[in-house]
């Protein structure tokens, strides 16, 4: 059960229903995580940067890469609402995610999504030198809080324990029903 209800539009101060509408407006959907952050509007603002960071990460990374490495973060992080999201994404692009053949970009970025969970002081050397080459410093820079942003995502659910959306339930993989 949620520690933290989601907000009702029809209850909701004016503030709270105009950051709603503008979500709305931006994204066009409104997830359960969303309708939880939205009694903070600056919470739910800064976990939104999630998107200025994925607008910045283009063209370097797709949104194949992107979604592996959102995926392999929220598998490490267990976060359920997270990881269904990006197996939705994935599905919904043509790709089996429980059969998903990685490219080398993709392996990469799933090793380093896993090593920023598993242990944020000591991603393997390996890893950085691999990154280190393909891509310039400000994708780092920006890969690096864009992952962040996901890990805060996948806790957030998690410790708040956000109503998992049913529309995520297709999506969800075969030992991961609500």
């Amino acid at each position: 059960m949620p520690h933290i209800p989601m907000i009702d539009y029809d209850t909701a101060p004016d503030h709270i229903r105009a950051a709603h509408d503008a979500e709305i407006a931006a994204r066009g959907r409104m997830t359960n995580m969303k309708r939880t952050l939205l009694h903070s509007p600056e919470a739910h603002r800064i976990y939104a940067e999630w998107f200025t960071l994925r607008a910045e990460l283009d063209p370097a990374l797709d949104d194949r890469a992107v979604q592996v490495f959102c995926k392999a973060i929220s598998e490490e992080a267990g976060s359920k609402i997270a990881v269904t999201f990006f197996r939705r994404a994935l599905i919904l692009s043509g790709a089996d995610p429980d059969r998903l053949e990685l490219r080398a970009e993709d392996q990469l970025l799933d090793a380093f999504g896993r090593a920023m969970v598993l242990n944020s002081r000591a991603v393997p050397g390996e890893i950085w030198t691999a990154l280190k080459a393909r891509y310039p410093a400000k994708v780092l820079v920006d890969l690096v809080a864009f992952g962040g942003i996901m890990l805060a995502t996948a806790v957030f659910n998690n410790v708040a324990e956000v109503a998992f959306d049913p529309e995520l339930e297709p999506f969800a993989a075969p030992d991961e029903s609500a």
